[in-house]
């Protein structure tokens, strides 16, 4: 499994460096007031991908802790649940 993986990142390693080197070509991006800089494609692509992962990360993020502190919250319960002796069984209730 450990191979495998390995296997899988330097895969991906290798096809993103052929696919900067393909993309090397420079771009002007207009900036606001007038502003124009001239950049290669790959940093470009690569810095609005990494824009767009850390959005979707911070969009996820409240989400993530909220259910962080439910799981703290009932496994708190739990143990609380668990120290308490529970009632002899009597012919009663039975």
């Amino acid at each position: 499994m450990r191979v495998a993986m390995l296997l899988l990142k330097c895969a991906v390693f290798l096809l993103l460096l052929v696919f900067a080197a393909k993309n090397a070509d420079n771009v002007v991006v207009r900036l606001f007031l007038g502003y124009d800089v001239r950049l290669p494609l790959v940093a470009v692509l690569f810095a609005f991908f990494a824009l767009g992962s850390m959005t979707g990360l911070m969009a996820g993020l409240s989400r993530i802790m909220r259910q962080r502190r439910e799981i703290l919250g009932l496994k708190r319960e739990l143990r609380q649940h668990a120290r308490t002796p529970a009632a002899p069984a009597t012919a009663e209730s039975v």
